[in-house]
């Protein structure tokens, strides 16, 4: 399996099973879709780079990804909210997703930006994870 969905599929069961993160966004608004959603608030899993790493056997990868948190609201402080909820849910480490074995995985970053349309609040979750291949 590419590595960026094996992790988007491992994020996805996380935060749908994170109490902290559900008690603000409904598990079935936790979602893989392109554009600003149509139900809020919501949790887009968004883009995602896979690098292959050095080795011989080249089953090592650095996997990024963006989660997009999007809120009907004229301020940032419920995307905040859901941003600090997921912090928590990350904090338990992932050990096996997919056929990789997670080395490392992190949040490196929050972003939180005003929708032009002066409606929605929209935060960024950048995800950084080392993974490496189970080779049977």
């Amino acid at each position: 399996m590419e590595p960026s969905l094996a992790l988007q599929k491992a994020i996805r069961a996380r935060l749908i099973g994170t109490p902290a993160v559900t008690a603000l966004v409904p598990a079935a608004n936790v979602l893989d879709k392109n554009s600003r959603p149509e139900v809020f608030p919501s949790i887009i899993i968004g883009e995602a780079q896979t690098v292959p790493g050095d080795g011989l056997a080249r089953t090592r990868y650095t996997v990024f990804a963006d989660l997009h948190l999007w809120q009907t609201e004229p301020g940032l402080a419920f995307v905040k909210g859901v941003a600090s909820a997921l912090w928590g849910a990350f904090r338990t480490p992932f050990y096996t997703i997919d056929g990789h074995h997670v080395a490392d995985l992190h949040i490196t970053s929050s972003r939180f930006i005003r929708d032009p349309d002066g409606l929605h609040s929209h935060g960024i979750i950048s995800v950084e994870a080392q993974l490496v291949e189970l080779v049977p």
